[in-house]
């Protein structure tokens, strides 16, 4: 089993509707993109399961969006920007981090995370952008529905290492009876996937939503 996650949707409108036009994803909108109702139902219709991407706070100097999640803000603002991104559209099963490598090492601020989403009965993709997450400890504790990111695709942004990354995303699932890539809506990554996602079945791999994948780790679970 092989999920293949989409994320940063819902900016580049044009290779958002490329992504859109696919089979077999899991596409992951962030909340500051425009007209997201509209183009949310688009990629329902089409097929596709639904995440949010939550702006988390990142090591580094970069902007992680309009109402990032830091560490140190109080429960009621962390409930506030957590309500405000996952009011942007509907239909979603769950959310995954945009960025994030500071706040989801931060157990607090997490545990209030979770807490939220495991209220309104929603899971968590993990995008493991740093080795220090306390996600699945937390998301483990509280019980909520966990998946966590196997393999980036598109870290090196060429046709050819995307491809090299899909070959590990396929060991990975041999390996482990499932796995999950994270890519981003670029024309490499699309390219390499086109073709990919065409030829993945007749090698033995089937692409489900990140949803079936969770399922199956909480049955292993027991």
């Amino acid at each position: 089993m092989i999920a293949v996650v989409i994320d940063d949707m819902g900016l580049n409108r044009t290779l958002s509707r490329r992504a859109v036009a696919m089979k077999g994803l899991t596409l992951s909108y962030l909340p500051y993109g425009e007209d997201l109702p509209a183009q949310t139902a688009e990629a329902r219709a089409a097929g596709h399961e639904l995440l949010v991407h939550i702006s988390m706070a990142p090591e580094g100097r970069e902007n992680a969006g309009p109402n990032a999640l830091t560490p140190g803000l109080p429960a009621d603002e962390i409930a506030r920007r957590l309500d405000w991104a996952l009011g942007r559209f509907t239909g979603y099963v769950g959310i995954n981090n945009h960025m994030g490598s500071r706040f989801t090492a931060d157990e607090k601020g997490m545990t209030e995370v979770l807490t939220h989403l495991k209220s309104r009965g929603l899971l968590f993709l993990d995008s493991r952008t740093t080795a220090h997450t306390v996600g699945p400890i937390v998301a483990h504790r509280l019980g909520v529905p966990l998946a966590e990111r196997s393999v980036f695709l598109d870290n090196v942004e060429t046709v050819d290492a995307v491809r090299r990354q899909l070959v590990e995303l396929e060991a990975a699932a041999r390996r482990d009876g499932m796995a999950i890539a994270i890519g981003h809506p670029k024309e490499p990554t699309l390219t390499a996937l086109e073709a990919w996602l065409e030829q993945a079945p007749s090698r033995g791999f089937v692409l489900v939503p990140l949803s079936a994948i969770v399922r199956r780790n909480l049955t292993a679970r027991g």
